[in-house]
């Protein structure tokens, strides 16, 4: 086996499928395509996405890319990013997720992410201005602790200036510059 091929592609491989799927429900969300029983349904997915990643964070503590893959490894991370309803867990697992970085087995862009959605769940301030509330108003951040030095910290995890990540997402979310019947939902910048 070379060191580029993960040691578990099975887990790779259902991390992947999860994180799509989820991710797929969730854009058809955002376009305001789903009733309340698919809404319900993606809820349960959430759950039982967490409650997947929770085992195997217990057997294996963060999927990092040696065990599955950088592919597998986002997956995890988005997983976990939107486990909004188990805050317990979302901090466990950023704990875990940091573990990793220093071992140099996932990306610290990813853990700035984890962190700031952690403290958005827990009703705190972010730290690094990844966390973003869409609604009809527009694209804007979510509350940020000392926002005058916001892009020193963002530098020292390789993120862009706040400013530039903020256009990226209006042009995503806002192409045309409206978020005309857009729920309020909280998105993270892309990673």
């Amino acid at each position: 086996m070379t060191t580029d091929e993960p040691q578990r592609p099975d887990l790779a491989r259902e991390l992947i499928a999860r994180a799509e799927a989820s991710a797929a429900h969730r854009v058809r969300g955002l376009r305001n395509e789903l009733d309340g029983v698919q809404l319900g349904r993606g809820r349960h997915a959430d759950h039982a996405n967490t409650k997947f990643l929770r085992r195997v964070l217990g057997e294996y503590e963060w999927p990092g890319h040696r065990l599955v893959g950088p592919a597998a490894a986002r997956a995890a991370w988005s997983i976990a990013l939107h486990s909004d309803h188990d805050l317990i867990f979302q901090r466990a697992a950023t704990i875990l997720l940091g573990r990793a970085v220093e071992a140099g087995d996932a990306l610290v862009q990813h853990w700035a992410h984890l962190h700031d959605r952690a403290l958005i769940t827990s009703r705190c301030a972010q730290e690094y201005g990844t966390q973003l509330l869409l609604s009809a108003d527009g694209i804007e951040l979510c509350p940020l602790r000392a926002p005058e030095s916001v892009d020193k910290r963002r530098a020292t995890v390789g993120l862009p200036p706040i400013a530039v990540a903020l256009e990226t997402v209006r042009r995503r979310y806002m192409p045309n510059g409206s978020a005309d019947e857009a729920p309020s939902v909280v998105l993270a910048e892309a990673a």
